[in-house]
Formats: structure tokens, sequence, C-alpha cells
């Protein structure tokens, strides 16, 4: 029997001898953000050389500006199919050559493996994963949101090894004999800053935290909100984390006695997350970490798997919301910003949860350059969502809203009652506006 070490050794390849045994057609998915691989992506270029077509390269949450997300001679080659926008897709997506997915994290992943089976493609995974323990398994690391289903499907694997990244648990052990490539590297694990945040939203993190009992299970994004929201959390009592990322203030919390995991109802004594994306004591707090659990998406955003947690709190972050309740998180003007990620998900399961509830925050306005090019300030809270702006939170799901005006919640009120809800937290200086433009709307 051959043993794990020279399995290993069989399949170690350079990123372009890797990159070779992509074939015509393939659908290749690469790991989402931090756990993108590195080598493998800065080499992409050399499809060009191989004298593949009509290939897909499927992003979510890509960390770096590759080369590749410019090259228009890569078109009919490699085209690029977006998950979650970045910066640099912002200005690809300009250039004609990345198109955003609509998409809901549980359910995106099964829609394009079906569209492959149907037009008879291949499903490629490219990931970075831990070393290889000593049974000849490597760990997905620092993320498990779709890399580890696709191992399952059977897709052709090339991982990226990389002995900075954490050893971490969960559904995410890969053993070497079900990989088809191995490409070592040594750069230093992608890491970021707790983002600062000022007085706006440390009156709504101290908002949202009067309604989170002890006892409640929650999930947090990044940001300067979600970082709030934290602090204010540190008196609380026997919380517990299920969330789709594992944030360095969750560690916080973790430390100052806050969260036990104790009363979630499921999976009782872990903090389970997807993903994430931190400081390096972050990445040393997970690493061989048994308590910290990295499962698929379609577990961790999974409504009904939400509202399996006690008092289930989801805390998402909005650009806009109309006085109808409908939220837009992931446009700018019409034009793709970010993602859906998992907040309509985890808005739906907070509800299902027994005691739960799910937060849209945001601060009142923000401000940008008129016609003129002079700086003018805006309502995030408006009258009506443009008629290019998509709609990331239905008004049939949207439950507390929140600005540094207070806390709007619309559980079962009228249409009529919930624009007088969201003008009562608009900003003072759009409130008598937005009242006009309700009555022209014959919302009341």
């Amino acid at each position: 029997m051959t043993d794990n070490k020279t399995i290993y050794d069989q399949k170690v390849k350079t990123a372009e001898e890797a990159l070779d045994l992509i074939k015509d057609g393939d659908y290749i998915f690469s790991a989402q953000a931090t756990a993108e691989p590195i080598e493998i992506m800065s080499n992409l270029q050399h499809l060009k050389e191989t004298g593949v077509k009509d290939c897909v390269l499927i992003t979510c949450l890509p960390l770096r500006d590759y080369d590749y997300f410019h090259d228009q001679e890569m078109k009919g080659i490699l085209d690029h199919h977006a998950w979650f926008m970045s910066a640099g897709l912002r200005k690809s997506y300009q250039e004609k050559l990345v198109s955003p997915v609509p998409q809901r994290s549980t359910t995106i992943l099964g829609k394009t493996l079906k569209r492959i089976e149907k037009e008879n493609r291949r499903p490629v995974v490219i990931l970075t994963v831990s070393p290889m323990d000593e049974h000849g398994y490597f760990s997905t690391s620092v993320s498990n949101v779709y890399e580890m289903d696709l191992i399952n499907e059977g897709a052709l694997t090339l991982v990226e090894v990389n002995p900075n990244f954490p050893r971490t648990f969960g559904d995410n052990h890969v053993h070497v004999s079900r990989v088809d490539a191995i490409v070592e590297a040594n750069h230093p694990i992608p890491t970021a800053k707790i983002a600062p945040y000022g007085e706006v939203d440390a009156k709504i993190g101290k908002y949202i935290a009067e309604y989170i009992e002890d006892g409640s299970t929650i999930q947090l994004g990044v940001g300067n909100i979600p970082n709030a929201v934290a602090h204010e959390l540190k008196s609380k009592k026997h919380l517990g984390i299920h969330t789709e990322m594992f944030t360095e203030t969750m560690i916080d919390l973790i430390e100052c006695g806050a969260v036990d995991n104790s009363q979630k109802g499921l999976l009782n004594g872990y903090s389970v997350a997807s993903f994430t994306l931190g400081s390096q004591r972050l990445y040393d707090y997970i690493d061989n970490n048994p308590a910290v659990l990295f499962k698929s998406s379609t577990f961790t955003n999974d409504p009904y798997t939400i509202g399996l947690n006690n008092k289930f709190v989801s805390i998402n972050a909005a650009l806009e919301i109309d006085l109808y309740g409908q939220a837009a998180s992931e446009t700018v003007n019409g034009l793709p910003f970010s993602g859906t990620g998992g907040q309509s998900e985890t808005v739906n399961g907070a509800q299902r949860s027994n005691g739960g509830k799910s937060f849209l925050a945001m601060h009142s306005t923000y401000r940008k350059k008129d016609e003129n090019g002079n700086e003018k300030t805006y309502s995030k809270i408006v009258p009506h969502l443009a008629i290019n702006q998509a709609v990331t939170t239905s008004r049939n799901d949207t439950n507390y809203v929140v600005t540094e005006y207070g806390v709007a919640d619309l559980t079962g009120l009228t249409i009529g009652e919930r624009a007088k809800a969201l003008i009562a937290i608009a900003h003072p200086d759009f409130r008598e506006e937005l009242t006009k433009k309700a009555e022209e709307l014959q919302i009341w």
C-alpha cells in the first residue's frame, strides 16, 4: 500500500503544471476570500498558452486584484462569473470582463452544478489548504463555504498547500488521495485589521445590544457596526455563535466570558462558521481549535438550520432602505458593489428561531458629489428604491431597522405604519420630505 507521503510527492506540481489539467469548458471555482490560492490565481493567464477555450472562473470576494481580471485577451478562454464583488472586480465590471451572479449562499452552488451537468461540463475547485497531517489529511483551513461541497461532488481538485494557514475542524478535511494536484506555496496568509468605529457606529451598537438577551445565538459580520455591537455585548451571558463569518471580535466575547455556547440548542459548546478573515491573532486562535467548527454555508446559512438555534440574532448592513421596508445592500446607483452573501437567509432564519430577531443597520445618511461636483448629504432611508437597485432583503422579511436615531420594529406593521416608523429613525433633515413623498405615493 502506497504511503501518504509518496502519494503527496507524486502529485506536487508547479502552478502552471496544475493548470495544464484544465480542459475546454471547465467551470473553475476559486475558494472564497482568504482561502483563494494565490499561486494558481496569479498564473491563470497560462491558460492562453495551453489552448483551452470556453472555460469559466467563479470567484467569491477575491482579496487580490489579479492581472487576469483586466486581461481582454482572456475573453473566450476563461470567462469570469462573480458571486461577490470586490474593488478590483468593480473595475473589471466596467471593462466588461466579469458578470455578477444573483444568488443565495445556500442554493447558488446547486444551481450552478445543475447548469454544469446540463451543459456537459466539468467542475474544478482550486483552494488553499493547511499542510497534510500524519494521517494524510488537509483541512480547508479558513473557508468551508462551498469548497468541501465541490470536493464531495467529485470536482477536479487542485490544492495549494501553505504552512501559514491554520488547521481547522468541521466538515472540512480532505485526504491526499482525493486531490488531483498539489501546488506548494509559502506566502503570508492575508490579514485584515479590526475597523475602528466612530460615534455613530457606537450609538447603533448600543441600540442593537439592548435588544439582545442573555442566551442569544449571534451572527455578526465585518465592519464598524458589527464591531460596535460586539463591544456592547461583553456584559451579556451565555451567548452562542452560529455565523457565516467568524470574526476577531467573537474571540473577545469568548475570552471575556460573554460567549460560552451553552444555550444555543444546536451544536452546544461549539462556535460554528463557514469562513474567516482577520488578524494573525484570529488565525492563531482557530489553529487546531476543535471548539470552532467550519461547516458549509449550505448548513450555516440555511434558514431551517438557523431556526434550530435559540434566540438567534442576525445583524447585517444595508446601503439603502425604502419606506416599504425593502433593503438594498449590494448595489450602488444600480451598479454591483458587493453581493447578497448570507443576508437574506440569516434574516429569514432569525425569524424562524424561538425568540430570534434580525437587524438591518446603517447610518442615516451618506455624502457624495452632486452633478456640479459639490459634496452633498443624502438620506439612506428613501421613498422608494431606484428602478435599477437590487433588493437584497424584501419588505416581507425586514424585521428591525436601526440607525443612530433609533430602532424601527416593522413586525406586523401595515405599509403606512412601517413608513412612519422608518421616517422616525431617518435623519431629522429629511423627515419632512419623506413624509410628503409618502403621501404622494399614497403609502397612507
